[in-house]
């Protein structure tokens, strides 16, 4: 029960098991949607089972959601400090449903525009538009002394143009930063000035490698708790995402009540046997994912190493937490459609950066969460590629 050795993994195995990864691109090595290949904790695995002995699938008792709260809580506030009151915790399907119901509900009124830095999560950049009307302000981030920031002149700008809420990723999806409590800091004063509202996801906040310490953006200053709406998950750490469970964390008073009042149907479809593997993850699944970590930070490391190797014209600045890597190939002649390249010419399915922002044109997202032999073999393969397929000048 559980993958023990993840070097060991196989891709003739994981083409076996459920899921995208492996299974939406034939004969490709999965490196592009965000599931990992080392199944989930066996603590978890062993609590679910019980549930499936039982053999009752019902909808969702109270206990369950209970659970779920006082379990969340208690990892909010033994991880990350923040004494989070247990009923400010809330069940909704994912962090999509989350995102939507912020942008929907509790943006500053009046407004049509969203906030979003770039790269970002592809669904923060298309589905405002899509599914709400709503236009998005990118606002592409800057690097000085090789680390990721946010560029809060040009956030300031934005709000100034009509921007009526801020999306922020903490840890960043795809780029891996962990924002520093002097950043939250500034960016909750713009907000501020400009009564603004934030989106805040903090789904992979258990994935933060060691000297970097994840803080949540509403625990920075009271104003910062009253502007946020918080959503989060055990879905990317422990590999639970098919189970379609994710919390909403109200840090006021009057969002939480505004929720209970009028937005509580936007709880419904999160998964009985979700939200109890979400309480099970935070509850019992820490030591596992302690192990996930340290193999992670290896294969972070490495990809340094191999890209140095490899394919030193391609930058890379090492993902302080995720298992996400973005790779920039701006310095080679492969044209935008960079992932359509690696799969036809490496068998590699990585996600094209384009998806994620106009900034991300010619970058790619790759997934780390492999075993280090695939990870070895997938940089060799791109390398591989690029020099017998792409010309040079």
């Amino acid at each position: 029960m559980g993958v023990k050795n993840f070097d060991a993994l196989t891709a003739e195995y994981l083409q076996t098991v459920i899921g995208k990864k492996w299974s939406t691109f034939d004969g490709c090595t999965g490196a592009f949607v965000a599931e990992m290949d080392f199944g989930t904790s066996p603590a978890v695995q062993e609590e679910l089972t019980k549930i499936v002995a039982d053999g009752f699938f019902g909808y969702m008792p109270d206990f369950v959601v209970e659970d779920m709260q006082t379990s969340c809580a208690a990892w909010y506030k033994d991880r990350y400090g923040w004494d989070v009151p247990a009923e400010r915790i809330r069940p909704v399907p994912d962090v999509i449903t989350g995102m939507l119901a912020a942008m929907k509900h509790y943006r500053k009124p009046g407004t049509t525009k969203v906030i979003v830095p770039t790269p970002a999560y592809m669904p923060f950049v298309g589905l405002p538009k899509k599914l709400l009307d709503l236009d998005v302000i990118q606002v592409p981030m800057i690097v000085t002394d090789g680390r990721w920031r946010m560029d809060f002149d040009a956030i300031d700008a934005a709000f100034a143009d009509g921007g009526g809420l801020f999306v922020l990723c903490n840890p960043h999806n795809p780029i891996g930063r962990v924002w520093e409590r002097d950043e939250l800091v500034t960016l909750s004063e713009i907000v501020e000035k400009h009564d603004g509202r934030v989106f805040n996801d903090e789904i992979h906040a258990p994935l933060v490698y060691r000297g970097y310490q994840h803080i949540p953006y509403p625990s920075v200053s009271e104003a910062a708790a009253n502007h946020t709406i918080t959503t989060t998950s055990a879905s990317k750490a422990w590999n639970l995402p098919g189970l379609k469970a994710a919390q909403m964390i109200f840090s006021n008073q009057s969002d939480q009540d505004r929720w209970t009042a009028d937005l509580w149907w936007d709880e419904h479809g999160a998964s009985t046997f979700g939200v109890a593997a979400n309480a099970s993850a935070y509850r019992v699944g820490g030591p596992w994912l302690d192990d996930v970590l340290d193999y992670l930070d290896g294969n972070r490391k490495r990809m340094a190493e191999l890209l140095a190797e490899h394919l030193p014209e391609v930058e890379y600045i090492m993902p302080e937490g995720t298992y996400l890597a973005w790779l920039d190939f701006s310095n080679t002649e492969i044209g935008e459609d960079v992932d359509v390249f690696f799969r036809e010419h490496a068998k590699v399915a990585i996600t094209n950066g384009a998806a994620c922002g106009d900034i991300g044109k010619r970058n790619v997202r790759f997934n780390l969460a492999m075993s280090r032999p695939m990870l070895d073999e997938s940089v060799k393969k791109m390398a591989a590629a690029v020099h017998e397929f792409v010309p040079v000048y």
